[in-house]
């Protein structure tokens, strides 16, 4: 039966109990951000640090999760250690059909518990259980005792953290199965101060399908289109590692801290390089016919007579960036040794690349020293880079504890905010001009995936400011439905409004599917509304010098462009967030 409430689970670590809770507001909220949005606004404390024991982690699904392919995401809503505000982060895995099947719309975690605990929910149980005995362990070691200890293989997520996450650092992620993550804004962190090694949802239950002649006719024509078009040879072949070429082509891949834009010796870590070489097989998330996660592997000798160890390592245009070219590291396998050194910590690579990318040239100015670094940082030295993943995931000196808060707050100590790549968070990987690093600047989750930015100053040269944020906002209200939903954005064109609309009412929920436009704007302002509330001013939001030095394809950076857009889109950001208070 489809349900119009929302079922919602609501867990005091403290406590070390749970208390289900039936909420309304399906034809408004829809699920996912917009679900976690109004949890935070009834469970969380806007005006509390974001360490408070009260302040909740959320976990939300969509109304389409299990239904249909790529609804495949769980939205993860906390109010971050890395600015003290309300965000989002999205994971993949079996998180999401996990909950689906524990009975679930949302997972509202608050308190802390007594000691180093791990929670295991699902459809009629709920369990707080001490493992403190893996307090300090890896991801990797985490996983496995954990894999031994919960039973129902297939039918359960591992959500865990590593030894950043218990440290404190405010780039720690949640990983999620192995190869995916709570990535960006320190989710980790967040569970690391509520004493929560690990979290496991076991997927105990039955979602019977509906029973109409709709839904298996929808069904199908989703699965072909996502199937039959160029989404299987895009995602499943390459991925989008294949962006590494193509933006290097372009100069548009920030390369040795954004230094520079191409850069000829690039060819070692290409898509192309790393499916020749490194890839050993591709997987995906529940629920996903295309098989995205692409996983290479890393070999290490542990003996002088030719012995080594594997691992696996998943890849994604976006770690290769951070772990690569802003590294000045051109090496698929020397790359993916440092993904495999950020895996272990529970650290996320693209905001440790970035930060330590601007670590690397604060030496080289002489800003930093050895006393700092404790290993000499130089562009190109995939060693010395693993060795400083380690010591900035547990906070070894003063200096990495701050650098661990975030390159601009170290830059604020030892200087260098003026090339410190830093847009809300550590950049992404793409330098394609004002528009984007405008989105990134002062989008939502400050993240490449808020709204295509990137495609849009590849597209359009004419610098108009008005247009160009319209489409800003208008892109980034469709995506808050989406991840309502919560539908993997790889799919964004193949869920039109149209088809959306069908999945819907084939599953019962004709009422939203005929309001989408007006739930789309109530969404974004919701989420905008949570985060002003917790101090976010977009009108103080500024971009370090070292984006307007960065020559594109088409030209020199325009700061007087940049300037105007940024002015523009806090000011329409504020608005939102106003309209939503009234």
């Amino acid at each position: 039966m489809i349900r119009e409430h929302f079922r919602v689970m609501v867990v005091d670590l403290a406590a070390g109990s749970g208390n289900p809770v039936d909420l309304e507001g399906r034809d408004t909220l829809a699920g996912g951000s917009g679900l976690a949005a109004e949890l935070f606004s009834r469970y969380g404390k806007p005006g509390g640090r974001w360490d408070d024991q009260d302040q909740p982690l959320i976990f939300a699904i969509g109304p389409l999760t299990g239904y249909f392919p790529l609804m495949s995401k769980t939205v993860c809503s906390f109010k971050s250690p890395y600015h003290n505000q309300y965000t989002e982060s999205h994971g993949g895995g079996r998180s999401a059909l996990c909950l689906r099947f524990a009975d679930l719309d949302a997972l509202v975690i608050t308190g802390k518990a007594k000691r180093p605990s791990c929670l295991t929910v699902g459809s009629r149980h709920l369990e707080l259980k001490d493992i403190s005995y893996l307090w300090g362990a890896d991801v990797y070691a985490t996983g496995k005792m954990l894999r031994r200890a919960e039973k129902g293989s297939g039918h359960r997520s591992i959500l865990r953290i590593g030894p950043a996450g218990e440290s404190g650092s405010a780039m720690a992620c949640i990983n999620v199965d192995s190869y995916r993550h709570f990535g960006r804004l320190g989710g980790g962190c967040v569970m690391g101060s509520k004493n929560l090694k690990a979290i496991v949802i076991h997927g105990d239950a039955v979602l019977p399908l509906p029973e109409n002649r709709e839904y298996p006719a929808v069904f199908d024509e989703v699965y072909k289109k996502l199937t039959a078009t160029d989404m299987m040879s895009k995602y499943h072949n390459l991925g989008t590692p294949v962006n590494m070429a193509v933006l290097n082509e372009i100069k548009s891949l920030p390369v040795r801290n954004l230094q520079k834009t191409s850069d000829p010796a690039i060819e070692g870590i290409t898509g192309e390089t790393f499916a020749r070489d490194a890839l050993l097989r591709n997987a995906a998330c529940s629920g996903c016919p295309i098989g995205c996660i692409h996983i290479g592997f890393v070999r290490e000798k542990f003996m002088e007579e030719n012995q080594y160890l594997y691992r696996q390592v998943s890849y994604d245009h976006e770690p290769i960036f951070a772990a690569g070219a802003m590294l000045g590291v051109n090496d698929c396998f020397a790359v993916l040794s440092l993904l495999d050194a950020a895996e272990k910590m529970g650290i996320d690579v693209m905001s440790c690349g970035v930060a330590l990318a601007w670590a690397t040239e604060a030496s080289e100015k002489g800003l930093l020293s050895e006393k700092e670094t404790i290993i000499p940082l130089r562009f190109g030295d995939p060693a010395s880079y693993k060795e400083a993943i380690r010591h900035l995931s547990v906070g070894t000196t003063d200096f990495y504890r701050l650098l661990g808060q975030g390159a601009l707050k170290a830059a604020a100590r030892y200087g260098g905010a003026e090339f410190a790549c830093v847009l809300g968070q550590e950049m992404a990987g793409y330098a394609t001009g004002e528009v984007f690093f405008t989105s990134q600047a002062l989008g939502f989750r400050h993240s490449h995936l808020d709204s295509a930015g990137y495609s849009y100053d590849q597209k359009h040269k004419a610098k108009d400011v008005k247009e160009a944020v319209d489409f800003l906002l208008e892109d980034e209200r469709g995506r808050a439905f989406l991840t309502s939903m919560v539908s993997c954005l790889f799919a964004r064109n193949v869920y039109t409004d149209e088809l959306l609309g069908q999945c819907l009412t084939a599953v019962g929920y004709g009422a939203l599917a005929s309001s989408m436009k007006g739930v789309s704007l109530h969404i974004q302002k919701l989420r905008w509304k949570a985060r002003m509330a917790t101090g976010f001013d977009p009108d103080g939001v500024t971009v370090p010098k070292r984006f307007t030095e960065v020559v594109t394809e088409s030209g020199p950076v325009d700061a007087s462009y940049l300037e105007e857009l940024k002015n523009e889109y806090a000011g329409r950001i504020r608005q939102l967030a106003t309209d939503a208070g009234q």
